[in-house]
């Protein structure tokens, strides 16, 4: 009779310690489900077609004086500013910044100094244009003004998207989607669901020229094409179930 006393408290206590582990088991797999996650990389590309181009170049001009070389300077600008009329440019439209001079030094043998053989100026000037085509055919020939004895040094022409800030949203939504499609492809291919969205992070846009596979961590802005492709990612992480 004592023995059975003692062998009923410890069949139950038996129980009720695989009733909790059972129970205690079921959690943490419920626990265990939840806390696991899948990180996937979603992007979206989009050709822009640039609407702005700005032309900057440097009008320069050499002589004996200081004095000499600014008026030299100075004549040359009515041809420049005909040109450019002849091609829809009135002179308002053309931005004419500060001048520089400076004297050019004679040098003896052993390389000092002696004398100013002559006095340098030049004054950069900008100006640009929604005819972004237009723009690239005068960057090229602006040149032949040297046969009119004007010194002018034109730097390649930057072509611009004006309508940049319209698309962004819209590009990192379509990244954002990407990355749920791809995280849905992959739950499924190891017989799960996409859970939630737990994070997000977007990267970097990059606007490149069109068909370039060229990339930067800190982000491209391209403005040397006037076709260009920007591309946007986006970092995700889903629960998955």
């Amino acid at each position: 009779m004592k023995n059975n006393q003692l062998v009923l408290p410890a069949v139950i206590l038996s129980v009720a310690l695989l009733i909790a582990m059972l129970i205690f088991s079921g959690t943490w797999k419920k626990v265990g489900a939840a806390e696991q996650t899948i990180n996937v990389t979603g992007s979206a590309k989009k050709l822009i077609v640039s609407d702005l181009a700005v032309i900057r170049g440097s009008l320069s001009a050499e002589a004996e004086t200081a004095k000499d070389a600014y008026q030299k300077l100075q004549s040359q600008k009515p041809v420049l500013l005909a040109y450019l009329a002849k091609h829809g440019f009135t002179e308002k439209d053309i931005d004419f910044k500060t001048t520089n001079s400076y004297p050019n030094y004679n040098y003896n043998n052993n390389g000092m100094q002696v004398g100013v053989r002559s006095y340098s100026i030049n004054q950069m000037i900008e100006f640009e244009s929604k005819d972004v085509e237009k723009m690239k055919a005068l960057s090229i020939d602006i040149a032949s003004l040297v046969e009119q004895g004007v010194e002018f040094t034109v730097n390649p022409p930057e072509y611009y998207y004006t309508k940049l800030s319209d698309i962004k949203i819209d590009i990192q939504a379509e990244a954002a989607k990407d990355a749920m499609v791809r995280g849905k492809r992959v739950a499924e291919a190891t017989g799960r669901k996409l859970g939630a969205l737990k994070s997000a992070r977007m990267g970097v846009l990059q606007i490149t020229p069109e068909n370039s596979n060229v990339t930067s961590d800190y982000g491209i802005n391209d403005v040397s094409s006037i076709r260009k492709e920007i591309t946007a990612v986006v970092n995700a992480n889903f629960e998955i179930e």
